[in-house]
């Protein structure tokens, strides 16, 4: 089997492991495909790129498995001309699949080191419609505010207030919830004229969402 025959087998297998879970849709089959998660894993994890399992990065925190990536999206219900608020940048895999998917992006992350890495991967791939920036991600992003969509990446004992009052009239986020590490619930909330309605979508385990900014 030539290099190019291995990676298309293994494309083949990655996209079937996320179907195999639940991902239907067809953009966001499509944006899995196109963003390649081998250019945000690097050393020792690199060649565990495309296993569906979360992976070790800087700063103590991880890059998720690619299927939850997939089903957190496919939540999302993404539309061409959204505005997207991504809390916990992370290697940046789940704000560039985003990108795909939506006319903007911006991508929170408490670790200096970690936003800048990112920012850096989004602009050797060519990503322009996506953002990162170093900042408290429990506290949102105001000034750009409202969004269409907001997906968090990190566990909130309860969906935080100031990101639902960023979120827009009709907007949906996804959020992990959960006391412990242990026993997480995704929850999808959707904004209406009158309030919020929230919804359990699966169990799911996330590092803790956390005020202020890291020391790296």
């Amino acid at each position: 089997m030539t290099g190019d025959d291995a990676t298309a087998e293994r494309k083949m297998q990655f996209l079937f492991a996320l179907r195999s879970k639940g991902v239907t849709d067809k953009r966001v089959l499509t944006a899995m495909e196109e963003i390649d998660r081998g250019q945000f894993v690097t050393g020792h994890f690199a060649r565990h790129a495309y296993d569906d399992t979360p992976l070790p990065i800087a700063c103590g925190q991880t890059i998720s498995q690619p299927s939850v990536v997939a089903i957190m999206t496919q939540a999302l219900n993404l539309q061409p001309r959204n505005k997207v608020l991504e809390i916990g940048t992370g290697s940046g895999y789940q704000a560039a699949v985003l990108s795909r998917l939506s006319r903007r992006v911006y991508t929170v992350e408490r670790h200096r080191r970690l936003a800048a890495e990112a920012q850096k991967r989004f602009e050797a791939l060519g990503l322009t419609n996506v953002t990162a920036m170093a900042a408290d991600g429990s506290r949102g992003l105001p000034d750009q505010a409202p969004f269409d969509r907001i997906l968090v990446t990190a566990a909130a004992e309860d969906p935080p207030g100031p990101l639902l009052a960023q979120l827009r009239v009709g907007g949906i986020m996804i959020v992990p919830v959960g006391q412990s590490d242990t026993v997480q619930r995704l929850i999808k909330v959707t904004r209406g004229e009158t309030g919020f309605d929230y919804e359990e979508l699966r169990q799911v385990r996330f590092v803790p969402l956390l005020e202020g900014l890291g020391q790296d």
